[in-house]
Formats: C-alpha cells, sequence, structure tokens
C-alpha cells in the first residue's frame, strides 16, 4: 500500500564549496587571478581593493602563517529573500547563499563566474532567525577550510600547496543582517553600535521608533552637519513625510 506524502515544509540545496575551489586553481588562468591582489595589486596609498584596508591588513598581522600565503582565499558572504515568481506574493520564498571571492581583482570578483551559489533556501515562508541550522552545511566547509585546510593543485606554479580559507566579510541589508547575526535589529535598542545607547523616540501619533542624534558619528567639517532643517524624528509633522537624509539612518 503506497502512503501519500504531503510535500516538504522546506527545502535545501547545498552545493559544496570546496569542490568548485580546488577547480579553479586547477584552472592555470584563474590560479594567477586567485593571486592578483598580492602580485597584481598597485600598491599607491588609496583604498581600490579590500586588500587596500585595514580589515585586511589586521587579519594579516592578527594570523601571519595566512596572511604570507597569497593563495588562501577571503571571500564574502551574501544573502536575502526573493521571490522568483516577480511578483509580491508571499506563498513562496528563496534564500540564495552566495560567496564572493575577493582575492581577484575588481573587475572579476564580481563576475558570473567568481560569484558562487553555495545554498538556495526553498519554501513558502523565510527562514528568519532559524536560517544558522540551514546554514550547517556550508559552516562546515568554512570550519575546515580554516582549521585544516585542504591539499589544492596549482595549475599555474604546477604545485600542491594546503589551500586555507576564511570568511571576510557578509553583504547584506539590515533585516537579512539580524537573521545572519542572531542580532535583534528591531525596536528602541536596533543600533549594533549604540546598542544600549541608541538615541530613539517613540512617535505619539504614528506609533514608530524613530532614531535621533547620530550625527555625532559624522566627522565636524561632515556636509550632513549643516542641514539644520532637515527632520530629526524629534517632532512629528502631519503633514507629507519629509525623507530623512542619510546621518538619521543607521
Amino acid at each position: 500500500m503506497k502512503t501519500q506524502r504531503s510535500p516538504p515544509a522546506k527545502v535545501l540545496w547545498y552545493l559544496p564549496i570546496i569542490p568548485r575551489f580546488k577547480s579553479h586553481f586547477a584552472n592555470r588562468d584563474d590560479a594567477k587571478d586567485l593571486t592578483w591582489h598580492a602580485n597584481g595589486r598597485n600598491s599607491d596609498g588609496m583604498v581600490c581593493h579590500p586588500a587596500d584596508c585595514s580589515q585586511w591588513k589586521k587579519i594579516d598581522g592578527l594570523y601571519s602563517d595566512f596572511g604570507k600565503e597569497a593563495r588562501n582565499l577571503r571571500f564574502g558572504l551574501t544573502s536575502d529573500g526573493m521571490n522568483p515568481y516577480g511578483n509580491l506574493s508571499t506563498q513562496h520564498s528563496s534564500w540564495p547563499v552566495l560567496l564572493v571571492i575577493y582575492n581577484l581583482s575588481p573587475w572579476l570578483c564580481m563576475k558570473q563566474k567568481y560569484m558562487m551559489l553555495s545554498m538556495m533556501i526553498s519554501g513558502p515562508r523565510q527562514p528568519g532567525n532559524d536560517i544558522d541550522v540551514y546554514l550547517s552545511p556550508l559552516i562546515e566547509d568554512l570550519r575546515k577550510l580554516w582549521d585544516e585546510g585542504v591539499l589544492v593543485f596549482d595549475g599555474f606554479r604546477k604545485e600542491t600547496f594546503e589551500m586555507c580559507a576564511m570568511l571576510f566579510c557578509t553583504i547584506n541589508d539590515f533585516p537579512a543582517y539580524g537573521n545572519l547575526s542572531g542580532y535583534s535589529v528591531k525596536g528602541h535598542h536596533a543600533c549594533t553600535i549604540c546598542e544600549e545607547d541608541t538615541s530613539y523616540i517613540q512617535l505619539k501619533h504614528g506609533r514608530k521608533t524613530m532614531y535621533t542624534r547620530h550625527r555625532h558619528f559624522l566627522k565636524p567639517h561632515h556636509p550632513y552637519r549643516r542641514l539644520k532643517k532637515a527632520f530629526n524624528g524629534s517632532q512629528e509633522h502631519k503633514t507629507a513625510p519629509i525623507p530623512l537624509t542619510g546621518e538619521q539612518v543607521l
């Protein structure tokens, strides 16, 4: 007797990342491009690549064994919800998880070939804060790449080396940031920098939370400080809403 099964509540597709990293290094041209940040970058003091920023240099200082091998990978993780059917219906949600390799030059790292789709979380609802459960296979591979490393053949140098990798940053909007980090990005203390010291005002009529007094993060002569008439949440307006300027957005 056949039993009828109901459709799954959620479906997860995981595309292993380690074999694809190996295939990149096996290609002679790709293996050369993956060391561009160390061998092809023009170090002129300008920030033109993530390797020019202080975060990249700080990691090299803290983890010297990782930093001295130019072939070790650093990538960014980005994820957000999307509706593949192109409408505003909430009956289906898909969350792709992409990896962007930052070892490459700026004109290559955002190409379709090097933006790696590692996961697709599909279901009638968004994963929400439970997204960490679905990310488990990817996290296991990331831990292996950081703690142990994997043997990889370099098609450019014609040798085998132990490749390590790390998650350099995440790219997402504020709601997705809350899901990925597990931090609450709603309510009176939504600012992840200020936390309990977040300056806010609860509007009486609109019942919305407005975040104010964030100009102190700006430099003394920043042009936004001259916007004296900009609405900063200190009072409510019953007329048409006034758009917020950059310093009021968290």
